[in-house]
């Protein structure tokens, strides 16, 4: 099915990215949710800064992300010339990098926080956040979730969330790490650690980000929320899933979302997602009769009977995908048969795969093309699917403009706008949340072992999170 709402222009990419630059074609200038002018108010050429930002929204009643029900539009009025995040770059940069340093001392392995919630807490409780604990889950797998609020002075101005994660994946073989995963280490211009680029550093430039915006607007209009949890790169069922059927419960409103995952992939800023795609596994188990090969007549080879079904599923063109994301994808990930024996034909093969999805597909329609074909070829089988995720798309408004002005203001780069890549909680968040974005560092490390953060990166993040502040909540 196609994606309701205001098509982004006529030029679209077929990889799923969307350059600002293209977005801005029909429009003069970007706009905040108030109606003032987000081109930056201090750099050497704010002409071609202003012609990559994207066009100014319109409500869309037909698209919730659109639609905020014209709560925040108001008078033109000029942003503050005197930003928060023009607070000394070294200051920025000691106070990030301190708070940085001892995130990725605590060795938060999924579902292991460790203390960083604590540690955040702790920072934000000082500026006037209330602070509620959503721990959920088994006592074996006690995952730990962290909402704190910090209200605005107008209940009427918009609220905006920073949702991360404090886990961190396995550090793999610890003798192939140059340093301790788990001891923060300055080399060569950057910081090295588990966590240091997924998702560590976003969350340190977050709360220094608030620290800074409040104590430059002790007064701000709109309110400021943060969502974290110790269980994203987990099973994930326990974590922002539950925080956001809470806070949907119970009425919350959250307007704008960033959610720090690290997304810039050659320089800072060059990528923000402003949606995912929607994840389907499923575990195909093809039945059939064990034997001797000498005596295929008297045994039946899954292997052979799957094999051509198989084929078929890949070069299967499931749709042609759209303006926003690249076509749905197919992947076998695992197949498995056998005894381990040479001269034994198997009893069954059991094959991993997943879809990757698109707006134009369903997860009702991929599994009924799935078992159609299954049928046409004969096979006995059984057939498990997971739903890991729906996709999500944040169509350009008030936070892409906002974020994009703030990287420009910062760093100049013209930010592209993609639904690449896997799936991450604002997949969750974006049932509750109109507007939801992920940006955060170079995500090349991530994952690996020696992982990393520019330390050139660290304060302007910082300083680019609190421009969006200003932008979206004075």
């Amino acid at each position: 099915m196609s994606l309701p709402g205001r098509r982004l222009g006529d030029d679209h990419r077929s990889d799923g990215n969307l350059k600002a630059s293209d977005l801005g074609k029909r429009d003069l200038r970007a706009r905040d949710v108030r109606g003032r002018d987000l081109r930056p108010c201090n750099l050497r050429d704010n002409r071609a800064v202003s012609s990559a930002l994207p066009p100014s929204p319109s409500v869309d009643p037909t698209h919730p992300a659109d639609d905020l029900g014209g709560r925040f539009r108001g008078p033109y009025s000029p942003l503050t010339p005197t930003f928060a995040a023009q607070r000394d770059t070294a200051d920025v940069q000691t106070r990030t990098l301190a708070l940085l340093e001892q995130l990725i001392a605590r060795p938060s392995v999924t579902p292991d926080d460790a203390g960083c919630l604590t540690l955040i807490g702790e920072r934000l409780e000082v500026l006037g956040f209330r602070l509620e604990r959503m721990d959920s889950g088994p006592d074996d797998f006690r995952v730990h979730n962290l909402w704190a609020v910090k209200d605005g002075s107008d209940p009427s101005a918009p609220r905006l969330v920073f949702a991360g994660h404090t886990d961190v994946v396995p550090t793999g073989e610890l003798a192939r790490w140059t340093s301790d995963p788990f001891v923060p280490t300055v080399r060569g211009g950057q910081l090295y650690g588990r966590g240091a680029a997924d998702m560590k550093t976003s969350l340190a430039a977050m709360v220094v980000a608030a620290e800074d915006f409040v104590a430059a607007h002790p007064h701000h209009a709109g309110s400021i929320a943060f969502l974290l949890t110790s269980d994203e790169e987990g099973p994930a069922r326990d974590g922002t899933v539950v925080c956001v059927e809470q806070l949907r419960q119970r009425g919350e409103r959250l307007d704008f979302c960033i959610v720090g995952e690290p997304t810039s992939v050659e320089r800072l800023g060059d990528t923000v997602k402003n949606g995912r795609r929607g994840s389907l596994s499923g575990k195909l188990r093809v039945m059939g009769i064990q034997g001797h090969v000498a005596y295929p007549h008297l045994a039946r080879n899954p292997v052979h009977q799957a094999a051509p079904a198989l084929a078929a599923l890949a070069a299967m063109t499931w749709d042609a995908g759209n303006d926003y994301f690249p076509p749905t994808t197919f992947q076998i990930s695992n197949i498995q048969a056998g005894t381990g024996a040479g001269n034994v034909i198997p009893g069954e093969v059991v094959v991993d795969f997943n879809f990757r999805f698109s707006t134009e597909s369903t997860p009702q329609g991929l599994r009924e093309r799935v078992q159609a074909l299954l049928e046409e070829h004969g096979l006995e089988y059984q057939l498990d699917w997971t739903l890991s995720g729906e996709p999500f798309l944040t169509p350009v408004g008030s936070l892409s403009a906002a974020l994009s002005a703030a990287i420009a203001e910062e760093t100049g780069v013209a930010t592209e706008l993609s639904t690449t890549g896997g799936t991450s909680d604002g997949r969750f968040i974006a049932r509750i949340c109109p507007q939801v974005v992920e940006f955060g560092p170079l995500n090349a490390s991530i994952h690996k072992i020696n992982e990393y953060v520019p330390l050139d990166q660290i304060a302007p993040l910082t300083r680019i999170y609190c421009r969006t502040l200003e932008h979206l909540l004075l």
